[in-house]
């Protein structure tokens, strides 16, 4: 048996400071130890759908960046013969800042490279406690950790921070869902928290469900805005007038969109082309009101026969479109404020579909 195999198996035992491995049974989500990358992925079903699933690992972890949250990152969602989530990038390198284009090639640097409905917690832009936190202090990425500020740069997304520290993380797999935990405190900043995400196949249906609760347990009040990227790959097709973007209000660009690319009518974005080369199309979206039925996400291709209805339970702070020859990402964003001792909850529902075409 592998080194990374007894890792697995084992509870809790111990792989870096502050760190816990995953508590996976081997036998019950059914992979043999053959090699890394088959031993540390995590595979659901509930018999309609099926989900490969990327644990948290500092040592050989699909993602080891400090923007996104390591909980629940989706490699793969495959229903009715179609496959929803994979990289949108072909290499990765880790002196590329977000993503750059070589030749055919799209490079992805270390905290960009991440697939599916992905997730990043931010306050006014930064990380918990940048703002404040001096030179070679801390701050916090939730779902990451405790990360050094190295100098008085400006904070950037793209920007691989040192870990100070991972806290201390619980992965629980069943055969149709996976339940992560993350406990972080810093002393030095007074921030904490216990965030807690289930990825669930909900029985008998082709949809999936993103529950999640943070917990304060600092000493200071917890304010961030957390959004899903959501890295939508259907089938590999190309970003083009396949595919079309539904929401339940009148959409309301906060600037003028690219009129070569796509255009926005009434309750529906469109594209006008294919995207090739360096094309990007992004929309800033406004027109949604002040309760959860606004955040609603219809995504289709009527080219392969496909689609998905992204579903919150929570208002939307803001939203906006950003897509490139190789990926169409809905970001939906949310508002949370947490006082010590208080949780805040939210949840998303995935509806996947074929439309017969």
């Amino acid at each position: 048996m592998s080194t990374l195999c007894r890792k697995i198996i084992a509870q809790s035992q111990p792989i870096a400071t502050g760190f816990r491995a995953p508590i996976l049974l081997a036998a019950l989500l059914g992979f043999s130890c053959m090699s890394s990358a088959e031993t540390h992925d995590v595979q659901i079903t509930n018999g309609i759908v099926q989900a490969t699933i990327h644990p948290p690992d500092p040592i050989s972890g699909f993602y080891q960046g400090t923007r996104f949250d390591w909980s629940g990152v989706i490699g793969s969602l495959k229903y009715a013969g179609h496959d929803y989530y994979g990289p949108w990038f072909s290499k990765t390198d880790p002196a590329v800042v977000d993503y750059i284009y070589q030749g055919e090639d799209i490079v992805a640097g270390p905290c960009s490279a991440i697939t599916g409905p992905v997730e990043e917690f931010s306050t006014n832009g930064e990380g918990l406690g940048f703002s404040e936190a001096k030179p070679g202090g801390t701050f916090l990425k939730i779902g990451v950790g405790v990360l050094r500020k190295p100098d008085d740069q400006k904070y950037s997304p793209y920007r691989l921070y040192d870990i100070v520290d991972h806290g201390e993380w619980s992965v629980q797999a069943k055969p149709d869902s996976v339940a992560f935990s993350q406990t972080v405190t810093d002393a030095s900043s007074g921030y904490g928290y216990l965030y807690e995400k289930t990825v669930r196949l909900v029985p008998g249906k082709p949809q999936m469900v993103i529950e999640h609760r943070l917990t304060n347990i600092g000493k200071r009040p917890i304010v961030s805005s957390v959004y899903d990227h959501n890295f939508l790959v259907l089938d590999h097709q190309a970003i083009g007038p396949d595919f079309t973007i539904t929401l339940p209000f009148e959409i309301r660009p906060a600037k003028p969109v690219n009129a070569a690319l796509g255009a926005v009518n009434g309750k529906t974005i469109s594209y006008l082309k294919k995207l090739e080369g360096q094309d990007q199309f992004a929309v800033s979206i406004e027109g949604f009101g002040k309760t959860p039925a606004d955040y609603q996400v219809t995504i289709e291709n009527k080219h392969v026969g496909a689609g998905m209805k992204i579903t919150g339970d929570r208002p939307l702070e803001s939203e906006a479109l950003w897509s490139i020859r190789s990926i169409l990402a809905m970001e939906p964003f949310i508002h949370m404020s947490i006082e010590p001792g208080k949780d805040f909850t939210w949840k998303y529902t995935y509806d996947y579909y074929t439309t017969g075409k």
